[in-house]
């Protein structure tokens, strides 16, 4: 799915949606929504996975009807949240009953740099390159998550190793 067929499927959702709701989206459709021209299969969103919210299993319940392929994610289950990034989210905007945001960049960043994929690093580009994240702030977010990776399944040489590809690549 590109940017018009994620905004298509957030509308047909949002139309189906009894109640206000609120939807933060990361991984390549809320990449997607801020430009990006890399191409997704599924919509991750912020949930909890195992005890969603009424809005959330009513929104996931529609989606499965609609053969929509959406994706609870509990980001906070993987690395740790920087601080301030409730206030880093950014608005997608309004979509029948559901409003649609794209969680802190820096968030999504770091859970992406932990991961390592090809995507994932094209994914920081692109970020780092649109200005949604400066690198300087994103390598001392990293060096703070680090000093908690123990709480998490987070291997810190690893994700060094990831921040210095993610360097030689935007050399």
């Amino acid at each position: 799915m590109d940017n018009t067929q994620i905004q298509s499927v957030l509308l047909k959702l949002g139309e189906r949606v009894q109640a206000p709701s609120s939807l933060y989206l990361v991984g390549g459709a809320a990449l997607a929504l801020l430009g990006s021209p890399r191409l997704t299969i599924d919509i991750d969103f912020i949930c909890d996975d195992i005890s969603p919210s009424e809005p959330h299993k009513t929104i996931l319940l529609l989606a499965k009807e609609m053969k929509i392929f959406l994706e609870p994610v509990q980001i906070e289950r993987f690395i740790p949240l920087p601080d301030g990034s409730q206030d880093r989210t950014i608005r997608i905007g309004q979509f029948g009953q559901i409003e649609v945001f794209v969680a802190d960049p820096y968030s999504i960043a770091l859970s992406k740099l932990d991961r390592g994929f090809d995507t994932d690093f094209d994914d920081i580009v692109f970020l780092i390159q649109q200005k949604f994240v400066d690198i300087v702030i994103l390598e001392r977010m990293t060096s703070e998550a680090l000093s908690r990776a123990h709480e998490f399944d987070m291997n810190p040489a690893d994700v060094l190793a990831h921040l210095q590809e993610l360097k030689t690549r935007l050399a």
